[in-house]
């Protein structure tokens, strides 16, 4: 992955082979990446790069990241839940996200078009930052699929690991398990992510 910001803008993220070629997806939506930087620059957030992309702070906080994708290309705020949206344009990446968090475009075009909504919302979380608030933790039982259950149950090791686990590592597995029709692929499924779960990992991290 990268660590220089001006690598992003002109080569990519660097965590596929499409790194620093025509093909990588920073190159297809360029013009509108660097409209998103010139906003987010223009209200003296911070920038800098973290998980390969350019991520913006206030007060020492993660306030929103821009992100490329093959479809589209995005800016995504942390602390999501505090954000009012008050223009109903956030969106959530994906169904299992609790809250919708991004704002998401496919041209230069669109971007010039809510500049105005994505100032306004920077503004409002960098208010977040400097008055320290944080979004209020909700508790949301777990349903765990039978095999998972059982597996807890019969490995003690496992199961002080898991519950240790945050709420959203803990999720990763249930998508990755749930995913799987048949018991015993979700039996080996759980198998292979007893030693990522024992390291305090979630599904998908390295």
């Amino acid at each position: 992955m990268i660590t220089e910001i001006e690598d992003y803008f002109s080569q990519g993220c660097g965590r596929c082979e499409r790194f620093a070629t025509e093909n990588c997806s920073t190159q297809k939506w360029a013009d509108g990446l660097l409209a998103l930087r010139q906003i987010c620059l223009a209200l003296n957030l911070v920038e800098t790069v973290k998980w390969g992309h350019p991520c913006y702070l206030h007060k020492g906080r993660n306030i929103a990241i821009i992100g490329a994708l093959r479809t589209d290309f995005r800016l995504s705020f942390f602390n999501a839940a505090l954000m009012q949206d008050a223009a109903g344009v956030l969106e959530r990446p994906g169904p299992n996200t609790q809250y919708p968090d991004m704002l998401r475009f496919t041209d230069k075009a669109q971007v010039d078009a809510r500049a105005g909504i994505i100032r306004s919302y920077l503004t409002e979380a960098m208010t977040y930052a400097e008055a320290g608030l944080q979004p209020q933790k909700e508790s949301r039982a777990i349903e765990l699929p039978p095999e998972l259950a059982e597996a807890l149950e019969a490995d003690p090791e496992l199961a002080a690991a898991f519950h240790s686990l945050t709420a959203g590592r803990q999720r990763s597995y249930l998508i990755q398990l749930s995913s799987a029709k048949k018991p015993e692929t979700r039996r080996s499924r759980i198998l292979a992510f007893r030693d990522r779960i024992l390291a305090g990992k979630g599904a998908l991290e390295r």
